[in-house]
């Protein structure tokens, strides 16, 4: 059977299997919505594609970014597009809850010009609608999302489509290797994609045969909000000289290593810890709380006013707050990423660099296998195997401040010098709107 014959069989069975597909998702949104009822709202975006449509404003840029980290990424791109097209109008579309309010920050500064969604599953009547209610002039996607049926009904609208600040781990590759005919021909309808480094360039192009830049991170360039930084040193300073550590974006059977490991070496380590622990997803905030108090400690929650003053031995942190991750790094004097110690892959770690705290990062880093092995290269970061090993690192950090303090610094020179991936892919927007002859593209001057 030649290559487009397998294109086309695999796009028919693939929309063959979404009419199976979304009863499951409908049950799968109900329960989330027991923990998280933002799940339950909204469900004409998700499977009808209707939602706000944008302003009148040319060209209509839109951004998909599917949750948190994502959508933290695209907000210096936004704010950098909306200087250089300030009669633009802008769509910003997500799938996860979490997503959509770290997303409200970004709207509430283009009041009147950005407009949200969630982006509908991807089954060809939903994204039809989509496209029709959006008219984008350009679509941009920010770094693993491929929906075939979107990129396909793109290509029919004549919509140019951008894959930017693209990463694409070993085991992503594999994955999509099993559905190589599907994922392929999707990958052809997009226009250009900016990888994030040459190693992502190089997977990516096994999939597709585009043009390919690389453009790096944009994660780098977003700055911590100095409120939240000024936040962090005074709640610092008010918790005494212990050493904090923080535990940071911590996933699902995560805590429970450290917890546990914590209780059985707590006369090992020559330090008195504060141990700062703060969940990636709310929803798990209060399971945390339960596995803190189940191993004896005393749970003091940021939500219940605490972190002010010098905790009681035996109290361990709880930051239960959604958007003040800057300010939990920096309170802290050092920190493991969640999702490296369990093979979840790591969450980002740029953030920590920014404001000088150094990193401890488990065995699992393919989420972000370029920014880890760069921040190891570069002394702001220390691999351990296990929770055992990074309570011993954070120990002997804690007792070497000279270390500690050049691991400091080295993160902040880390951080500086890998920004300028949203400049350059500005210019890379730039040139595919002024390539499609968007008539009423009006750039500032």
């Amino acid at each position: 059977m030649s290559e487009p014959a397998n294109h086309a069989r695999a796009r028919t069975w693939y929309a063959i299997g979404w009419w199976f597909v979304l009863p499951v998702v409908a049950l799968y949104l109900l329960w989330r919505s027991l923990r998280q009822p933002e799940y339950r709202s909204h469900w004409g975006e998700r499977f009808l594609g209707r939602g706000a449509a944008p302003g009148a404003g040319k060209p209509v840029i839109w951004v998909h970014a599917v949750s948190v980290g994502e959508t933290r990424a695209a907000q210096p791109l936004i704010e950098a597009l909306a200087a250089q097209f300030p009669a633009a109008s802008f769509v910003l579309t997500h799938m996860t809850p979490t997503g959509r309010a770290v997303g409200a920050g970004v709207a509430a500064t283009l009041a009147g010009r950005l407009v949200q969604r969630y982006l509908p599953y991807d089954f060809d009547r939903a994204v039809r609608r989509f496209l029709q209610e959006t008219r984008p002039d350009v679509g941009i996607i920010l770094e693993t999302e491929l929906w075939p049926a979107l990129l396909f009904a793109a290509r029919a609208a004549q919509v140019p489509m951008l894959l930017v600040n693209a990463r694409l781990s070993e085991q992503s590759l594999a994955r999509a290797k099993r559905w190589e005919a599907l994922i392929r021909a999707a990958a052809q309808a997009m226009t250009r994609v900016a990888a994030q480094s040459e190693a992502d360039r190089a997977r990516i192009a096994q999939l597709y045969t585009g043009p390919i830049e690389v453009l790096g991170n944009l994660k780098f360039d977003l700055a911590p909000p100095s409120e939240l930084v000024d936040q962090g040193r005074s709640m610092r300073a008010a918790l005494g000289p212990r050493p904090v550590w923080l535990f940071a974006s911590s996933r699902d059977g995560e805590e429970t290593l450290l917890l546990d490991a914590l209780k059985s070496m707590r006369k090992e380590l020559g330090s008195d810890p504060i141990l700062l622990v703060v969940p990636r997803h709310p929803q798990r905030f209060d399971e945390v709380a339960r596995l803190i108090e189940a191993r004896g400690f005393v749970c003091a929650r940021r939500s219940a006013g605490a972190f002010m003053a010098p905790p009681a031995n035996g109290t361990i942190l709880l930051g239960d707050s959604m958007g003040e991750m800057a300010m939990y790094y920096a309170a802290a004097d050092l920190a493991l990423i969640g999702g490296s110690l369990l093979p979840f892959g790591a969450q980002n770690l740029i953030e920590a660099c920014a404001v000088g705290t150094p990193v401890l990062l488990g065995p699992s880093t393919f989420n972000f296998m370029q920014a880890a092995n760069d921040a190891l290269a570069a002394g702001a970061a220390l691999r351990v195997e296990n929770a055992a090993k990074a309570l011993l690192a954070f120990d002997q950090l804690s007792r070497d401040e000279v270390r500690r303090a050049a691991m400091a610094a080295a993160a902040r020179e880390f951080a500086a010098a890998h920004r300028g991936a949203t400049q350059r892919t500005v210019a890379m927007i730039r040139g595919v709107l002024t390539e499609a002859a968007a008539p009423s593209v009006s750039t500032a001057r």
